[in-house]
This record gives structure tokens, sequence and C-alpha cells, in this order.
């Protein structure tokens, strides 16, 4: 029996699997990193539709109007002449849902802002009216992608769309939908 030989990988060989894994990360990062935009794109619009959705069903079901604005620092609706991140209907700093109640507002979902991610609409406020829902102002839309380029060689399948019809509907899309920004 030979006590001298022993299973193993030698240093060289160690040396070259580490290399070889160092080749592939580097060229697996960027892959990484745009899935990742990506995907915070999708769940972001994703978030948007659930609370246009639920705006909705809230105005039908409390025989109420229901309120979705943008929001600054202090979570106060925005007035439609003031900018947020990027303009007067910018909705990258986040929105509210409020509840009319009587003479006051009562708050159902807040969404904080998402760094990196711009959100362009065709408004700065949107209200939903009962008895069935519909949006006061017509059609609208939201425009969403990344802040920075990260995603400029994908086109239209880095960005997402949510139209809303004025029967108060919403529905989301790949690709830009020309939401003003």
């Amino acid at each position: 029996m030979n006590l001298r030989y022993s299973s193993g990988f030698t240093l060289v060989e160690f040396a070259v699997v580490l290399a070889v894994i160092a080749v592939v990360a580097t060229f697996a990062t960027p892959s990484v990193v745009i899935w990742h935009k990506r995907d915070q794109i999708d769940a972001r619009a994703r978030t948007m539709m659930s609370t246009l959705t639920l705006a909705r069903s809230e105005a039908i079901r409390r025989g109420a109007r229901v309120t979705l604005c943008r929001i600054d620092a202090a979570l106060a609706c925005l007035a439609a002449s003031k900018a947020c991140d990027g303009g007067l209907t910018d909705w990258s700093c986040g929105w509210a849902l409020f509840a009319d109640r009587g003479s006051a507002r009562v708050l159902l979902r807040m969404q904080p802002a998402a760094s990196g991610i711009a959100i362009g609409g065709t408004g700065s406020e949107l209200s939903f009216t009962p008895p069935s829902g519909q949006v006061i102002g017509g059609f609208r839309s939201f425009d969403f992608s990344a802040r920075d380029n990260a995603l400029a060689s994908l086109g239209s399948r880095g960005r997402r769309c949510i139209r809303l019809a004025a029967g108060g509907r919403p529905r989301l899309t790949q690709g830009a939908c020309g939401a003003s920004t």
C-alpha cells in the first residue's frame, strides 16, 4: 500500500478551475443585473396595477370617490403643479390611495418611492367614482422604465405599460405606452 499517493486536486488544477469560474462569472454578471432590474420594473408595475384595481373596487364597494395621488416625503398628496423627481406627471416618488368619507380622507394603501425606476403618467391624480368605478378624466397610462440606461439594450422588452380605460379597468403590457414624463 502506497501512503504517499492521495486523491484530490493539485494546486495547478485548482487554479485552472478558479480561473474558469472567474471568466464565467464575469460574463454572467451583466445578465443577472439586467434580469434583476427588469424584475424590479415588473414588480413596480404590478404593484401599481393592484393599486388601480383596488381603487376601482373600493369606489364600487364604498359608493364613494377613491383617489390615487403622488406623494411627497411627508406622505401627503402632491399638488398637480408640484413636480416629483422627473416632472409634473412623474409618479416615481410613490403614491397613496384615499377613500372619501364625508369631508375626511381615509388612507387605503401607500407605496413609497423605489429608486432606480422611472414612472411616467398622463396625469398627477386619479379619481375613481361610484357606482361603476369609472375614472374621472378618461383614458390614462403609466410608463415604467429603468431610471438609468441599464435596459437600453432590451428596447421595449425592458419597459412596462399600464393603460387605464375610462371604465377604470387597468391593463398591463410589455413595452412603452407613450406616457408623457
